[in-house]
């Protein structure tokens, strides 16, 4: 581990260098994706599709710039989601000064592992759980008075926003691994909090998922193992169970 700090400036001018990397891959991916706006759009939306079958439910857009805008969003989305390896190195190289030079040849695995986790998440709402989710939202069109005709670009933002917080949600591993070797909480204080984060996550799931038992449970139970996961995975990394042995071969 490097001894002598560096100065906050200059920590500052990386910090600078890194982020514009991220959003320079971001813009670029993009602009890539909004060639194909439009099969995004669709496949996001394949679960309403499904969901609003024979209901008689369609999709409108009730302003002349939505469809753009909207497709616009969708390239975001995308530019957002392919540039994530990118994110995830950047984020690494920033704090590997600061870590172990055995913990800084993590960054391939750190890179891969963390990009899985978020598509993982990513694909297993999409699939197990946005059809809860709008199926839920369907069921409230039994009123003769009623007629649902969701507009393209709220339906967009309901999925993208379901899309991001499983892909979120299923960090939690890099985050208890990352708040485990930085110091900031060790891994003794994450194992004797577990009931508590046990309890954390099913608000949590309770919060992104419909009010119903199933999807809540769909969502906190692979969260839970990945929180356990990311505990074990922390005490094999733990810096201060290291300089413990370190010290205790230098006293041998």
């Amino acid at each position: 581990m490097i001894d002598d700090p560096a100065p906050i400036t200059d920590h500052l001018a990386e910090l600078r260098r890194r982020i514009f990397r991220i959003l320079l891959a971001v813009t670029v991916l993009s602009i890539v994706s909004f060639s194909y706006a439009e099969e995004i759009f669709l496949f996001l939306v394949e679960p309403v599709v499904q969901s609003a079958e024979g209901t008689g439910t369609t999709l409108q857009a009730i302003s002349p710039t939505e469809t753009f805008f909207t497709y616009l969003k969708c390239a975001l989305l995308a530019g957002f989601v392919l540039s994530l390896p990118v994110t995830f190195w950047q984020v690494w190289a920033f704090i590997a000064p600061g870590l172990y030079e055995s913990e800084r040849r993590a960054v391939i695995p750190f890179v891969f592992i963390s990009s899985l986790l978020f598509m993982s998440g990513a694909i297993f709402g999409y699939t197990q759980v946005f059809p809860l989710v709008f199926d839920f939202l369907s069921g409230f069109d039994d009123s003769p008075l009623i007629q649902q005709n969701w507009t393209m670009s709220a339906v967009f933002s309901t999925t993208s926003r379901l899309f991001l917080a499983f892909g979120t949600a299923f960090e939690l591993p890099v985050v208890v691994f990352f708040l485990a070797i930085t110091g900031l909480v060790s891994t003794r204080k994450l194992i004797s909090g577990t009931p508590y984060a046990l309890l954390a996550i099913f608000v949590v799931a309770a919060i992104l998922t419909p009010p119903d038992p199933m999807s809540q449970v769909l969502l906190a139970l692979p969260m839970f193992v990945l929180y356990i996961l990311g505990v074990g995975v922390s005490w094999i990394f733990d810096p201060a169970r290291k300089r413990k042995e370190i010290q205790e071969s230098q006293d041998e």
